[in-house]
């Protein structure tokens, strides 16, 4: 058995070939060699792994993976995570390692379980019984209301009352609106036709007024003079010594 680096050890090796998909790169003192994927290159985005790497090239990379596959040892290495200049280890603590691992659990291809929506519409929900989706997808509670998918006609005729709805209230709106405006119109009409006779009944009064004020201005000239009437008669009454 030869002796391979234990996992997460750090060694400078040699580009023994270089694919479109990586670089493969020989362990010293085996004739192992190691792939380092073109996403562990670079921290940057690496289309083509010959810009980064040529043959013959010593590069430090880091072990992170073993895995066996056909009775044969695969072996992971990556170069991201080592300073190319030094060999000194820029992630100590694997933690760039655990969120590239994360990301690949996390994504999965779906294109081969497409579902067409017949096939949607026709599942029934073995939680709450209702038609459209499945059980892992239903958040329905034990008691609570329940939902379901409703056909395209019935969509249709739901949307048609709706609007049919929307034009009744905007109508009641409008003739709301002129009912407000009219009594508007007539208050303001009572209101001119109060004024002016308000204005008139003054007007009256008034002049009622400047006529009892003349005739008492008449009245008494007329008094004055039949007083001075009356005092010239005594005068003339009066008896001579």
């Amino acid at each position: 058995m030869e002796a391979l680096p234990e996992l997460y050890a750090i060694f400078q090796g040699e580009v023994a070939t270089v694919t479109e998909y990586g670089a493969f790169i020989k362990i010293p003192g085996c004739r192992k060699q190691g792939l380092v994927h073109r996403t562990h290159m670079s921290s940057c985005r690496v289309d083509k792994p010959s810009e980064i790497v040529d043959v013959g090239d010593k590069v430090w990379v880091k072990l992170i993976g073993k895995e066996m596959k056909d009775d044969k040892l695969k072996l992971s290495l990556s170069m991201k995570v080592v300073n190319q200049g030094t060999g000194k280890d820029l992630d100590p603590n694997n933690v760039s390692l655990d969120q590239d691992e994360r990301k690949k659990r996390t994504f999965r291809d779906y294109t081969s379980q497409k579902i067409t929506l017949e096939a949607v519409l026709n599942t029934v929900c073995k939680k709450c019984g209702c038609k459209g989706h499945f059980a892992k997808e239903c958040f329905v509670q034990p008691g609570g209301t329940k939902y379901s998918l409703i056909p395209e006609e019935e969509e249709e005729e739901v949307a048609a009352a709706e609007c049919e709805r929307e034009k009744r209230s905007s109508v009641a709106d409008d003739s709301s609106k002129k009912r407000k405006k009219e009594k508007k119109k007539k208050k303001k009409h009572k209101n001119k036709q109060s004024s002016s006779e308000s204005d008139s009944d003054s007007s009256d009064s008034d002049s009622d007024g400047a006529q009892l004020a003349s005739k008492r201005t008449k009245h008494s000239g007329k008094t004055s003079k039949a007083q001075k009437k009356k005092k010239k008669k005594k005068h003339k009454k009066q008896p001579r010594d």
